[in-house]
C-alpha cells in the first residue's frame, strides 16, 4: 500500500500547520476538510480575525508570566471584559479562565466604577458621637414607653444639639404588632387571585450605565404579565406600560405596589382608570409586597448573575427569554411543583430503549428534560 506524506493541513485552531502521514483512502477525505476549513477562514470577517488573533496574543502573554504560576493583572481583567462587549464570539478564543470568571470581573469592575466616581468621601450626614447612641439605647431600656419625641426632649435638657429624626434613627426597632402583620398576609391569600404586583429593578450594563426593568407578576399563579427596560423610567412610560398590559379592562381587581418616588400620583390615577384598586405598601417594608421581590431574587440568581448585559435591545431579549421557560418549564413550590401555565406530567414509555435528554433553556444556562426514545 503507498504511503502519502501530505503537507500543510490546518489544524482544528486555523492558524498552524503540520505534516500528517495518510494513507490513500484517507486523502480524499483530509482534501475535502482542508478546503473546508480555508472557506470558512475566507469567509470569517477580518474584524473578527483579528479580535481573535488579539485574544490569543494577550492569553500568550499572560501564559508568560509564571512565578510559578501565570500572574492575571487588574488590566487583564479589564480586557476580557471590554472584549466581551465588542466580540460575540469571545467565549471560543478564552482558554486561561472560564466564561463565568469574565462575568464576575465585571460586576467587581461595576463596584469598582461607582467607587471611584463617588470619591470614597462619606456622604450624608456626620455620624452621632457613639456616647449619644448608647445614651438613646439606654433610655429607651428603661422607659418601655419612652420613643423618639420623649428621648428627644431630655436630649435637649442635657445640652445635645440633635435633631428628634436622628435620635428616632437610632431607636431600637420593635416588631410591628402581630395583628397588623397577620391582617396584611390574610389580605394577600384572600386575594391573590385578584391580585398582581409590579416593581422596578436595577441592571448594570458592560459600559456601568444602569438599566431599569419594570414587571408585573400576577401572585395567583406567579405569572408574569408585562416586563420591560429603560434607561430612564418615568410616570409617563410607566403609564404607558400599564396600559400595553392591561388592555379593553382586563386589569385585576388589586394593584400591589411601593412607594418608589418613579409611581406617582399620576401612576395612580392611572391604575384606577384601568379598573384596578391600588395599593401601596408601607415605608420600608420590602415584605408586604413579598412576590415581586422573590421574583427581582429569582431573575438575579437564574439569569442577570451569569450575563454581563450589553444594550437594552440584549436584556429585553433575555428576559423574554426566561419569562418563556418561567412560564413553560420552571417547577414552582407555591404551586406544588407546577409551572404557571401548567407542565403535564410525561409518562415514562414502556421500553427499555427510552431515556432522559435536556433541552437547552435560556442560551444553556437551564434545561428541561424529557423522555425520548432511542433511534
Amino acid at each position: 500500500m503507498k504511503v502519502l506524506v501530505v503537507r500543510f493541513t490546518p489544524t482544528a485552531g486555523g492558524g498552524l500547520w503540520e505534516d500528517r502521514v495518510l494513507t490513500p483512502p484517507r486523502v480524499l477525505l483530509e482534501l475535502a476538510v482542508f478546503f473546508l476549513r480555508a472557506l470558512a477562514l475566507l469567509g470569517r470577517r477580518r474584524s473578527e480575525l483579528i479580535l481573535e488573533n488579539l485574544a490569543l496574543r494577550q492569553q500568550v502573554a499572560t501564559l508568560q508570566r509564571e512565578r510559578p504560576h501565570p500572574v492575571i493583572w487588574p488590566h487583564d481583567r479589564l480586557f476580557w471584559v471590554a472584549l466581551r462587549e465588542r466580540w460575540s464570539r469571545w467565549t471560543s478564543a478564552l482558554i486561561i479562565v472560564k466564561p463565568q470568571t469574565v462575568v464576575r470581573w465585571h460586576h467587581r469592575s461595576y463596584c469598582c466604577y461607582w467607587r471611584f466616581i463617588s470619591g470614597g468621601r462619606l456622604v450624608g450626614r456626620p455620624r452621632v458621637d457613639a456616647a449619644i447612641r448608647e445614651l438613646i439605647r439606654k433610655m429607651v431600656a428603661d422607659n418601655a414607653t419612652w420613643r423618639g419625641p420623649r428621648v428627644h426632649g431630655e436630649l435637649v435638657k442635657l445640652g445635645f444639639d440633635v435633631s428628634e429624626r436622628t435620635v428616632s434613627r437610632y431607636l431600637p426597632r420593635r416588631p410591628p404588632p402581630r395583628d397588623s402583620r397577620q391582617r396584611w398576609l390574610t389580605f394577600l391569600r384572600n386575594h391573590r387571585h385578584a391580585l398582581a404586583a409590579m416593581d422596578l429593578l436595577v441592571v448594570p450594563t458592560a459600559t456601568f450605565r444602569l438599566l431599569y426593568v419594570f414587571f408585573i407578576i400576577e401572585h395567583g399563579r406567579r405569572h408574569i404579565v408585562h416586563a420591560n427596560a429603560t434607561y430612564h423610567p418615568t410616570a409617563p412610560w410607566v403609564i404607558q406600560q400599564l396600559r400595553d398590559a392591561y388592555p379593553e379592562d382586563s386589569a385585576p381587581r388589586y394593584l400591589l405596589y411601593d412607594r418608589d418616588s418613579t409611581f406617582s400620583a399620576e401612576v395612580t390615577r392611572t391604575v384606577r382608570s384601568l379598573g384596578a384598586t391600588p395599593v401601596r405598601t408601607a415605608y420600608q417594608s420590602p415584605w408586604q409586597n413579598g412576590v415581586a421581590e422573590r421574583w427581582v431574587g429569582i431573575l438575579r440568581r437564574e439569569l442577570l448573575d451569569h450575563v454581563v448585559v450589553l444594550s437594552r435591545r440584549q436584556l429585553c431579549r433575555l428576559i423574554a427569554d426566561y419569562v418563556r421557560y418561567y412560564h413553560e418549564d420552571r417547577t414552582h413550590c407555591s404551586l406544588d411543583k407546577d409551572t404557571p401555565e401548567g407542565r403535564p406530567v410525561e409518562p415514562r414509555p414502556p421500553t427499555a430503549t427510552a431515556h432522559v435528554v435536556g433541552r437547552s433553556r435560556v442560551g444553556g444556562i437551564h434545561h428541561r428534560y424529557e423522555w425520548r426514545q432511542a433511534a
